[in-house]
């Protein structure tokens, strides 16, 4: 699906560095026509419903069998299928891992988008970006493009459906309603704040910690190998935030201070994209207070970088978010989790020194030059 020529050039005078030029300028152009053959066979900035997803997933994996694989690892209420895609190179040993997901809100349809998005860019230039080779030689990403399926699907089935946010199990015994919030339902300070016990509720937490088969999932995927996990990003909207743990406001993260300052500098790599401001702070400090979050019980579980990313708007759209938004939208985010996972790599592994070809594609994503927006 995108072949890239990938060039070294040994500079001794003018000449040569003029041919290394040229040859970068052919791989660029490479980059460029493969990305245009991509965005032909799927369109990146419209959005898809469940079935497209699962055959998007199916097709990235057989176009790179070499890096790319699914895995299934739970089954929602409905019985449908919760299935990753696994993304590194193949190494020896057992490797460090960064987990995204999104999708848990099935009314937040810019959240499946982004992590499509999200894979598509890594692996457009892991082949030309010595930088993404490098981190996918160290860490393997495992992305969830839609964690909440039967919600998801409900979502697209009309108008009255549309806005719909939980998962599909049916309420307890005397409630004719459906659905919990999963993302007040994991073992995480679950049913302490921010949540309602009334199954009619948008934020209804559910019967217990951890009741719903998509939490469990989750908890029971990530729980096995919870010490190989750098880095948990989840992907929401709306609101333009980076939130940190903790939702409760009463309790702090040990490494309070270095999600602070990561989220900072992650959202000032997203304003530099198109200007797009994005707040930093946990929960209850710039939005409300909550508890039962899928990023809290990561922090929980010792994974010391978590963040959920609202992504645009600030409301005026709100989970409407026109298709002509998702471009830039998942442009800006992908830069802010770009310098998350980044920072996670580097801490772990010490950071490469940057060569001349990463340079120029840092030089290249700053003017918006990327697979993305050329395809």
């Amino acid at each position: 699906m995108l072949a890239v020529v990938k060039t070294e050039c040994i500079i001794a005078n003018k000449v040569e560095m003029l041919y290394c030029a040229a040859l970068s300028f052919v791989a660029l152009l490479s980059a460029v026509e493969a990305a245009t053959i991509e965005r032909a066979e799927y369109d990146y900035y419209k959005y898809h419903p469940m079935p497209e997803i699962s055959q998007w997933m199916k097709q990235i994996a057989q176009n790179y069998t070499d890096i790319a694989s699914i895995e299934d690892y739970g089954k929602t209420y409905e019985n449908r299928t919760i299935s990753l895609l696994k993304i590194g190179l193949k190494t020896a040993g057992t490797k460090k891992a960064i987990w995204m997901d999104c999708g848990i809100h099935a009314r937040e349809w810019i959240a499946p988008a982004f992590c499509q998005y999200f894979v598509s860019q890594i692996l457009q230039t892991y082949k030309t970006d010595p930088k993404m080779e490098e981190m996918m030689k160290n860490m393997d990403f495992y992305v969830t493009p839609v964690l909440n399926m039967d919600g998801y699907i409900y979502s697209w089935k009309d108008n009255i459906t549309r806005l719909w946010r939980k998962n599909r199990t049916p309420g307890p015994a005397g409630c004719d309603c459906y659905g919990t919030d999963l993302n007040r339902n994991f073992d995480a300070n679950w049913g302490s704040v921010g949540v309602s016990r009334d199954c009619c509720e948008n934020i209804y937490c559910g019967k217990g910690a951890a009741s719903e088969p998509e939490a469990q999932a989750v908890a029971e995927y990530l729980g096995k190998r919870k010490n190989d996990f750098l880095c948990f990003l989840t992907i929401h909207s709306y609101g333009q935030l980076l939130l940190i743990p903790y939702g409760h406001p009463n309790i702090s993260a040990p490494n309070y201070d270095e999600l602070m300052e990561v989220g900072l500098a992650a959202a000032e790599a997203i304003k530099e994209v198109h200007g797009m401001e994005y707040a930093v702070g946990t929960s209850p400090a710039i939005l409300y207070a909550n508890s039962g979050s899928s990023r809290d019980w990561a922090r929980m579980q010792g994974i010391p970088l978590a963040f959920t990313f609202e992504l645009r708007d600030k409301g005026q759209l709100g989970f409407l978010l026109p298709e002509d938004q998702i471009q830039p939208a998942c442009e800006e985010a992908y830069r802010g989790a770009l310098h998350i996972i980044t920072y996670a790599h580097d801490k772990t592994f010490g950071g490469a020194a940057v060569t001349a070809a990463a340079a120029l594609w840092t030089v290249l994503l700053a003017v918006g030059v990327t697979g993305a927006s050329v395809m």
